[in-house]
């Protein structure tokens, strides 16, 4: 009887464990700026007609119905929010309630001696060591002490050497050198 018990506390404890599959939104840090590419769920409640999936164009904007295009790109999603609040009220909503939630970030780019290069979907929390396991691990000839790394910093692309326990951004380009010995 102690063993079925313990079987089925452990089983319970398992399943406790498990996270959902069907993830939805991801809750980015409080300081994470959206950027081109990035896809948000906009709630305007009450209103399902103006409600929906949004991807940041390339010009950095969004198009929302009545209020057509506004900047995202370099906002936080709850300036992001706050913009749209303001665009809505009072001419089209009374009182609008919005809600701006990642719901897929940018791609990063993982290059060089990797078993297979090219784009891969960002996670959250991301390590280069994450991100090289992603793209098939290292090849024989790849040097494992680290990366170099493209990055928008301030407007301007920065590239700067990393180790792997860096923690990723979303549209990063990471380029995985060769060793020489």
């Amino acid at each position: 009887m102690l063993r079925i018990f313990s079987f089925l506390l452990l089983c319970l404890m398992l399943c406790a464990c498990a996270g959902s599959p069907n993830v939805k939104h991801v809750t980015p840090a409080k300081d994470y700026v959206l950027g081109i590419g990035d896809e948000v769920q906009i709630t305007v409640f009450g209103h399902d007609d103006l409600s929906g999936k949004y991807v940041i164009n390339p010009d950095g904007s969004i198009s929302l119905p009545l209020v057509h295009d506004l900047p995202a790109s370099g906002y936080t999603h709850k300036e992001l929010e706050k913009s749209i609040t303001a665009s809505l009220s009072p001419n089209y909503v009374v009182d609008a309630k919005v809600s701006v939630e990642v719901s897929k970030f940018r791609d990063i780019y993982v290059l060089g001696e990797v078993r297979t290069p090219g784009k891969y979907e960002y996670a959250p929390n991301m390590t280069l060591l994450q991100a090289v396991a992603t793209a098939g691990g290292y090849t024989y000839r790849a040097d494992e002490s680290g990366a170099e790394i493209t990055r928008h910093v301030e407007g301007a692309l920065k590239t700067f050497s990393i180790d792997d326990k860096t923690m990723l951004k979303p549209g990063d380009t990471i380029v995985v050198g060769r060793r020489w010995f």
